[in-house]
């Protein structure tokens, strides 16, 4: 299995997922032309997509539906407009082709927001952004993955420095917000075991992140915990700058 995080953030959102013949996408937030750029780097292109899946309804992760045809779109009950999607059902698996996909609650202020799942024969991933708490209950079907792409959007400090409004603020801060860097990394340290192969912090915010800070503050929760934080392979996926990741053999 490998990944392609083509964009993560507040300006919009895609993550291409691969398994032998078999190509799904995780939102679709971003321009056709970004999507197209995206999928070359890997050497496919939007006709090779099987599904999409989405997270939420907010516009950064479901803008571009426009290009798909709604035969390929899955999301759960409002997430999409019931004429474009495929409706599916928290912790239901549901199989494409090489894939087995389950999603999973998260916590946002959103119409039934999820993460999902993503099985193939021999490895798993997990994909979990724009949540302000993480919820355990699906910690059973989440626990040990290969890979781990999770939202790790602000740095407290620097958020409350923004001249966003309180308002604002007290929203991202909220449990149906984002989770903050620490808060992302004991989730993480929650969700991970023997097989993880890497990390993926995403949806960082331009405004009140870092990836440096994003990465201290997991240091310093990792030794905290007792865990040693140079043996896990961490990176911080961007906005602009798509980041590659798995088994990727061009």
């Amino acid at each position: 299995m490998f990944f392609n995080v083509i964009a993560s953030g507040s300006k919009g959102n895609a993550t291409v997922i691969v398994e032998n013949n078999t190509r799904i996408l995780i939102d679709l937030g971003i321009s056709l032309c970004r999507l197209e750029e995206g999928l070359k780097e890997i050497n496919l292109c939007t006709k090779d997509i099987d599904a999409a899946f989405f997270t939420h309804n907010h516009s950064d992760h479901i803008k571009g539906i426009k290009f798909l045809s709604p035969k390929k779109m899955y999301g759960l009950q409002g997430t999409l407009p019931s004429s474009l999607s495929n409706i599916i059902n928290l912790d239901k698996e549901i199989k494409i082709k090489d894939l087995t996909i389950i999603p999973f609650n998260t916590s946002h202020d959103a119409i039934n927001p999820c993460g999902f799942v993503i099985k193939s024969k021999n490895e798993k991933l997990v994909y979990m952004t724009d949540t302000g708490v993480f919820l355990k209950d699906s910690l059973d079907i989440l626990k040990d993955p290969d890979y781990l792409i999770i939202e790790s959007n602000h740095d407290i400090k620097m958020l409350m420095e923004t001249n966003r409004t309180m308002e604002l603020k007290q929203r991202i801060l909220s449990d149906h917000g984002h989770l903050c860097n620490e808060d992302s990394a004991f989730a993480t340290l929650d969700i991970i075991g023997q097989n993880i192969k890497e990390i993926v912090l995403a949806h960082l915010s331009e405004e009140a992140n870092t990836p440096e800070r994003a990465l201290k503050a997991y240091n310093e929760v990792f030794a905290f915990k007792g865990f040693d934080f140079n043996k896990y392979k961490i990176r911080c996926a961007n906005q602009w700058v798509s980041l590659l990741g798995g088994n990727y053999e061009n």
